[in-house]
């Protein structure tokens, strides 16, 4: 090789050199941009002067049995108090008035709608006299409404192993011979390890407390049926509740709309936004089973406003929050409707307590 060659070798290596440093002084640049732009953003969304996001993460993490690190990691204790107590719901402070719930029967033929949510719950769908699914969306979320036009139909049904273990929502739907299966209370978690055996509060089957775990986490009241299948919702003693003559019970919260009256809800409510479960009743009697699904990407899930609101717009006369988050569950004619989003099998989790609804 002479030294013409040589040289032009030299050249050649050193134009590649420069193109290998380039292109990683490019891919750096690209990185590096990144990274600022993304500590920008998280830095302006946690910190920054809009309230939004930050109220959202907050609330939403205070909410969760196993995820309140989320919040007290970013935020002093004094934030997030500052935050909780910006959002908030406070109750209509009654109880339910039975009397006021008045069973109507409906003739589909001469119906008068007073609007489209009216006319989406008394439209029954052709041959079906026990139920009907609507879908419900809205900015945040999607979900399932179900309209149960026989309230004596609606039940507690409890895990086999109580005190032991929970069941999966879907081996109670198949053994009780559910057409119909949604989550019910809360239940005892500690350490976030639970197995689903403690409900939290009095449960009360058949007139009969099968349950009575109480602990300082454990808030709400009396959300059941009575005897004559009025969905009662009230804070009240067990003595109470069985002298109120509820045939099926659980205790939970927070009460959403009490005899036609709705909750004052600050902010969001303080529950965040979340995968939600919700109860309610018609003064016609019709029950109306809510469930939204949640930390999905097209569901984040809903707050109190929007179940509150989902509730009025449906006609609830007295309706309440049930168990949210992980789980929220919804079982028709033995397929999961909704996304569950526990992990697990199906995504399904343990619990301890289920509203059902037989033939």
């Amino acid at each position: 090789m002479n030294n013409q060659e040589i040289e032009n070798s030299k050249n050649q290596n050193l134009k590649k050199e420069k193109k290998k440093w380039s292109k990683k002084k490019k891919i750096g640049i690209i990185f590096t941009t990144l990274f600022i732009t993304g500590l920008s953003v998280f830095l302006f969304l946690f910190y920054g002067p809009w309230p939004g996001f930050r109220n959202f993460w907050i609330t939403s993490a205070m909410t969760t049995m196993s995820h309140k690190y989320l919040a007290t990691w970013f935020y002093s204790d004094e934030t997030i108090q500052k935050v909780l107590e910006n959002n908030k719901i406070i109750e209509v402070g009654e109880v339910t008035d039975p009397d006021l719930i008045k069973f109507k029967k409906y003739n589909g033929s001469m119906l008068i709608f007073k609007n489209k949510y009216e006319k989406e719950i008394l439209t029954k769908d052709k041959g079906n006299d026990l139920y009907k699914i609507i879908n419900v969306s809205g900015k945040t979320y999607q979900g399932f409404l179900v309209a149960i036009y026989d309230p004596s139909k609606v039940t507690i049904a409890t895990t086999r192993y109580l005190g032991t273990r929970g069941e999966a929502i879907t081996d109670v739907a198949a053994r009780e011979n559910a057409v119909i299966a949604m989550n019910g209370g809360g239940f005892y978690d500690p350490d976030w390890n639970s197995n689903g055996a403690m409900p939290h509060g009095t449960v009360i089957q058949n007139g009969q407390i099968v349950s009575d775990f109480q602990d300082a986490n454990m808030g709400g009241g009396f959300i059941g049926f009575t005897n004559d299948n009025k969905l009662v919702l009230g804070k009240m003693t067990k003595e109470e509740a069985l002298e109120m003559g509820y045939r099926d019970a659980i205790e939970f919260g927070p009460f959403l709309i009490v005899n036609g009256k709705s909750s004052f809800i600050k902010g969001n409510g303080g529950w965040g936004i979340a995968p939600r479960t919700a109860i309610g009743q018609r003064k016609d009697g019709i029950v109306l089973f809510l469930v939204i699904n949640g930390r999905l990407p097209n569901s984040i899930g809903a707050d109190m406003v929007d179940l509150t609101e989902i509730m009025e717009n449906y006609g609830a006369y007295n309706a309440a929050n049930l168990d949210g988050g992980s789980s929220t569950e919804l079982v028709v004619q033995n397929k999961i409707i909704n996304t569950p989003v526990a992990g697990g099998t199906n995504g399904l989790r343990d619990m301890p307590t289920f509203w059902i609804v037989k033939e």
